[in-house]
């Protein structure tokens, strides 16, 4: 490019910049273009009122249940419901629930101070939840006291339970089954072992046997 294209290049540019104002001066024209039939009244918003009682309460430590959580939050004023999320099979807490307070005031306080409050080495984590996202079931069930199920005693009467001929011939048919299948697995490691033989295989009628009566 030649000096006389600089010069002309130059110019043009400085002809376009002066079609536009400086943003510093004080003659500079508005930004924004009025609004035709002049400028539009903005609604008064008004204060939103908080209502909400429902407190999220998570990474809640373990001993901290129930009761505990029931006796140290009532400082802060009357408790409505109160629950813990538990495992349905095994009873114990998922470190997370859910706090109602009767009066809204004090649901806010809560959720301002115990906010990351340091309890037994975990961090509280407290939130309001507003009455809109509470889920209608939430509640359902606040009250009720887990009993664990004892799966043991089930096993236990499953397995100890009065069976007839038929039923007893099936058991032994599968347990004989199983074994059959765990030796061809001994054989095809390689491994010289003699499996010991079922203890009942033999045996037509068992202890617990219920004979079809004439």
């Amino acid at each position: 490019m030649g000096a006389k294209a600089r010069k002309a290049s130059k110019k043009a540019i400085k002809k376009a910049s002066s079609q536009f104002p400086n943003s510093d001066s004080k003659t500079a024209s508005a930004d924004f273009l009025p609004l035709e039939g002049g400028p539009r009244e903005i609604p008064e918003t008004k204060p939103l009122q908080k209502n909400a009682t429902v407190l999220y309460v998570g990474r809640i430590p373990h001993g901290f249940y129930e009761k505990e959580m029931e006796a140290y939050f009532q400082q802060f004023g009357a408790i409505k419901r109160l629950r813990i999320a538990r495992n349905k099979k095994t009873g114990r807490s998922k470190h997370f629930g859910f706090i109602e307070f009767e009066n809204p005031q004090v649901a806010e306080v809560v959720a301002d101070c115990m906010h990351n409050y340091l309890l037994f080495e975990h961090l509280l984590q407290i939130h309001l939840i507003p009455p809109e996202h509470v889920h209608p079931k939430l509640w359902r069930g606040f009250n009720y006291k887990f009993k664990p199920v004892d799966y043991v005693q089930i096993e236990r009467k499953q397995h100890n339970k009065v069976r007839t001929l038929e039923e007893h011939k099936k058991l032994v048919e599968k347990i004989i089954k199983r074994d059959t299948k765990r030796r061809k697995r001994i054989e095809a490691a390689g491994i010289d072992y003699e499996c010991p033989e079922i203890v009942g295989s033999g045996q037509s009628a068992p202890k617990k046997i219920k004979f079809d009566e004439d």
